[in-house]
C-alpha cells in the first residue's frame, strides 16, 4: 500500500498524528542534545530543515508521546532525565515577505509579544528587542528552573531577498546583530541552541558572537540529517516504489535508477553518504513520474543575475573543474564575487569529488532535475526572446536538429543572438555567445560537448542525436569560411568516420562590432 506523503508538511506534531510517513532522523537529534550545546546547519531550501527543528521542538518540550515507536525513544529510555520540558523560543523566519525596511523587526517582534504573554511579562517603553529577548530567556529560565532552548529556522531568508538591496541587507544584519548579540555571554541561561540557513554568512553577529558555535554543515557524521538516503527511500517507500514501476510500465530496477539519476547526488562530506533531495522525490512518488519539482518557485532572481553579471564561464558546471577548499564552502560574505560557496549552498553544486593531496573539493550538479531546471531559468535572462510564441524556443529548435535541417538552426541561432542585450564589458563573444550556444544545446537533451578535446585541438562544439552529428567551429570577426577549413585541417570528423550517422561541419562567424551571427557555412 502506498504511503500517506507527507508533501509541504514542515510541523512534526500533525505529521505524526496525522499517519504520515516519516522518515527516522532522531537519532541525530538525541546525538546533538548529548554531545554538544551551539551548532549551525546549512542545507538548501526544501530538504527538510524545517521538519528536523520542528521534531527538536517537541523533543525538547517532553512531547514524549510524538516520539512513540522512534529511534529516540529506546536512546532515551534509561535515561532519567529525558523528555524534560524545557523552555524553547522557536523563530521561524519562513513565510514572510523581507522586501519592506521594518519587516524583521516586524517578525521579531511578533515573536517577542507571543512569549511575554505567556510568562506575563510587559515590556518597558523604548525597549529594543534584544533586550526584550534577554528579558524573556531569565524570566522563563527562572519560571522553569531550567536553561532555555533556542532553534531558528532559515535564519538567513531576511538576508537573501535583500541581496539586490544593498541598503536593505546591512539594515537586517544590523537587525540581527543587535539582537542575537543578547545571546552573547548568556551561558548560565541557555541548554541548547541550533540554527538554520541555506548560507552561512560569516560576517553576521549571529555566528561571530556565539564563540563555541559548532558547524557540522559538512560533517560526515550529520551528511544524512536531512534528505533521504537511498536506503531510507527503499525501506520507507518501497510500496510507493513499486506502483510507480507499475504506472511507468518500467521495472523496479530501472525506476530505482531514474529516481537515482533525477533526485539523488547531493553530498555534504567527501566521504558521507548521498542524499535524494525530499521534496522532489516525494512529490515524484505522489504523481508517478519523474518530473521537476525543486524549481516551482523558481531560481532566485537575485542568483540569476549575479551569474549573468559575473562573467561564469557555464561549460565549468558540467566538465567537473569547479574547485573549493573547506573554508570557501562553508562561509559566504555577501560581498565576494565568488559566486561557488553560494552555488554550494544553495544546492545547485554539490561534491563530486575530492583532491586529498590538494585538499580541494570538485563540484559539479547533483542531479538532472537541478542541472535542466538550472540551465532553463538562466536561458530567459540570457537569451530573452527565447519563447514559444515566436517559434525560438527549445522544441522548434530540436525539431530543426532532429530532422536535419541546417538552414532552420541558423535562422533559430541567428534570431535568438539578434535579441541578446550585452550588458558587459568584457568581450561578448567569450561570455555570451558560448554561454547561448551552451545553454541552449543542453537543454535541447543531446549528447553536447563544448570546446571538445580531439587528436588535433578542440572543437568548439558537438552535438548528436540519433541520426546526426553536428560539429560547430566558431570565429569572431573572421569568416564562416575560416570555422569551416579550421574543422577541415584539424580532421576533426576524423573520430566519427566510421560512425553510421550523417556529419554536419558548420562554421560560424560572429561580428563583434553587431554582435550578431554574421555568417554561416555547412559542409557534410
Amino acid at each position: 500500500m502506498a504511503s500517506k506523503l507527507p508533501i509541504g508538511i514542515q510541523g512534526f506534531m500533525g505529521l505524526r498524528n496525522d499517519g504520515y510517513v516519516y522518515v527516522d532522523k532522531t537519532e541525530y537529534i538525541y546525538d546533538l542534545a548529548h554531545n554538544g550545546k551551539v551548532y549551525f546547519l546549512s542545507r538548501p531550501r526544501r530538504f527538510g530543515k524545517s521538519l528536523l527543528l520542528s521534531a527538536m521542538k517537541y523533543y525538547w518540550e517532553g512531547k514524549k508521546e510524538l516520539f512513540r515507536g522512534l529511534k529516540i525513544e529506546k536512546l532515551e529510555e534509561n535515561n532519567p532525565e529525558a523528555w524534560t520540558k524545557y523552555p524553547v523560543f522557536y523563530f521561524d523566519f519562513n513565510g514572510a515577505n523581507y522586501n519592506d525596511s521594518d519587516a524583521l523587526e516586524c517578525i521579531l517582534n511578533e515573536h517577542l509579544d507571543r512569549w511575554e504573554e505567556k510568562y506575563d511579562i510587559t515590556p518597558e517603553k523604548e525597549q529594543t528587542l534584544g533586550s526584550r529577548f534577554r528579558n524573556l530567556i531569565i524570566a522563563a529560565s527562572n519560571i522553569s528552573g531550567l536553561r532555555c532552548v533556542i532553534l531558528v529556522d532559515e535564519y538567513d531568508k531576511p538576508l537573501l531577498e535583500a541581496m539586490e538591496d544593498k541598503k536593505l541587507l546591512e539594515h537586517n544584519k544590523g537587525v540581527f546583530k543587535g539582537f542575537f548579540s543578547t545571546l552573547k555571554g548568556f551561558d548560565e541561561y541557555l541548554q541548547f541552541i541550533f540554527i538554520t540557513g541555506v548560507t552561512k554568512f560569516h560576517k553576521v553577529s549571529i555566528f561571530s558572537d556565539l564563540n563555541q558555535l559548532r558547524d557540522i554543515s559538512m560533517n560526515e557524521k550529520y551528511a544524512g540529517i536531512c534528505g533521504i538516503t537511498e536506503s531510507e527511500m527503499k525501506e520507507y517507500f518501497a510500496d510507493d516504489i513499486t506502483e510507480m514501476a507499475d504506472k511507468r510500465k518500467i521495472s523496479k530496477d530501472e525506476c530505482l535508477e531514474k529516481l537515482k539519476k533525477h533526485y539523488d547526488g547531493y553530498y555534504f562530506h567527501q566521504d558521507g553518504m548521498g542524499v535524494y533531495n525530499p521534496f522532489s522525490l516525494l512529490n515524484a512518488f505522489a504523481d508517478r513520474s519523474f518530473g521537476s519539482y525543486w524549481f516551482e518557485t523558481g531560481t532566485p532572481t537575485f542568483l540569476v543575475n549575479m551569474i549573468k553579471n559575473s562573467g561564469a564561464d557555464l561549460r565549468r558546471f558540467t566538465d567537473h573543474t569547479i574547485y573549493a577548499n573547506d573554508r570557501t564552502l562553508k562561509d559566504y560574505t555577501g560581498e565576494s564575487t565568488d559566486l561557488t560557496p553560494l552555488l554550494y549552498q544553495t544546492g545547485y553544486l554539490t561534491i563530486s569529488g575530492y583532491d586529498s593531496r590538494r585538499d580541494r573539493y570538485i563540484l559539479s550538479f547533483p542531479n538532472e532535475e537541478v542541472k535542466y531546471g538550472f540551465l532553463e531559468s538562466l536561458l530567459p535572462a540570457f537569451v530573452p526572446k527565447a519563447t514559444s510564441t515566436n517559434g525560438l524556443d527549445i522544441f522548434t529548435l530540436d525539431d530543426y536538429i532532429e530532422n536535419g535541417d541546417t538552414e532552420k538552426i541558423r535562422d533559430v541561432l541567428t534570431a535568438l543572438f539578434a535579441g541578446i542585450n550585452y550588458t558587459l564589458e568584457t568581450d561578448p563573444f567569450e561570455h555570451y555567445f558560448q554561454a547561448v550556444i551552451y545553454l541552449v544545446f543542453t537543454l535541447l537533451g543531446r549528447m553536447v560537448q563544448c570546446e571538445m578535446h580531439t587528436f588535433t585541438g578542440r572543437i568548439d562544439c558537438k552535438v548528436e542525436t540519433d541520426r546526426f552529428i553536428y560539429l560547430f567551429e566558431f570565429k569572431r570577426d573572421g569568416s564562416a569560411e575560416d570555422a569551416l577549413k579550421q574543422i577541415e585541417d584539424k580532421s576533426y570528423d576524423l573520430p566519427f568516420k566510421a560512425d553510421n550517422r550523417k556529419v554536419y561541419k558548420i562554421g560560424v562567424n560572429f561580428d563583434s562590432k553587431s554582435r550578431t551571427l554574421e555568417d554561416w557555412k555547412v559542409s557534410e
